[in-house]
């Protein structure tokens, strides 16, 4: 499998995920909102606040900021030579989470094969209070 084949796996694994070629490159969208790009041997993905500096500044040979999106947060991830894969499925869920629709997300969605469609761990029992109690 090329670098693409193994992104396009993860990526239309998730819930509504769709790929559209757009701008001379693969896109992957949920709702016609793009949550990963394939890019000259290299993807690009949104990042939560923070995240593109750590990565960019922990390691970069692999990770980097992209032209005209890094400004909005996004990181660029090499995929040569020999990528991490389940880091990759790690980045692309987190990135396929800030944009799917919160109903995609929730824990009432029915759990399948892939991380992102995992429900929610239950909320911890509340204690009763005291006065409740007697």
């Amino acid at each position: 499998m090329t670098p693409l084949d193994h992104l396009r796996a993860i990526c239309l694994a998730l819930p509504e995920a769709i790929e559209r070629r757009t701008w001379d490159c693969e896109t992957f969208r949920v709702r016609e909102k793009i949550f990963a790009m394939h890019v000259d041997g290299a993807f690009w993905c949104k990042a939560p606040k923070g995240v593109q500096q750590l990565l960019v500044e922990a390691d970069p040979e692999r990770f980097f900021r992209p032209p005209y999106m890094g400004p909005k947060g996004w990181i660029g991830v090499r995929l040569a030579p020999a990528p991490d894969w389940t880091e990759i499925a790690d980045i692309v869920v987190r990135s396929w989470r800030m944009t799917a629709p919160k109903r995609l997300i929730s824990p009432s969605h029915p759990p399948g094969q892939h991380p992102a469609d995992a429900p929610a761990p239950p909320a911890p029992a509340r204690r009763r209070s005291r006065a409740a109690r007697r």
